[in-house]
């Protein structure tokens, strides 16, 4: 279990876009479908306590916040993707300590028969 294993997070998985990051021509022209999942390290016990949206941060704002940083550039690297998302989550929510996120491409350009190709990444806010 890494470093972060024992403290709080918000967890969301399978956000699902449409987009035109990639390497290849093809990647660029057609687009394809991206998964991302975002674990937000952060403490809880303030919102468990509260019982408020007000004491933690919200799963539609962090949504709209991805759905935008997904799309406001292309990347040729997922790697590139990723952490230009954290960077924008880390940029508006103060309360985050860390960031996970893992972006998946269930349709890469690749030569299987299933599978993804996918990145993960784990940032400290000190770290981006």
């Amino acid at each position: 279990m890494d470093s972060f294993g024992d403290t709080d997070r918000i967890i969301l998985a399978g956000l699902a876009f449409y987009g035109y990051h990639g390497v290849m021509m093809e990647e660029n022209a057609l687009g394809q479908r991206f998964r991302i999942d975002l674990e937000l390290g952060m403490d809880l016990g303030p919102a468990a306590k509260a019982d408020e949206v007000s004491a933690t941060i919200s799963y539609a704002d962090v949504y709209d916040l991805v759905k935008e940083a997904f799309e406001e550039r292309r990347f040729k690297l997922i790697e590139a993707l990723g952490l230009h998302i954290m960077q924008r989550l880390f940029g508006r929510f103060d309360r985050l300590d860390w960031i996970r996120i893992r972006v998946r491409k269930p349709e890469a350009p690749l030569p299987i028969v299933a599978g993804e190709a996918a990145i993960e990444i784990l940032r400290t806010r000190e770290q981006v």
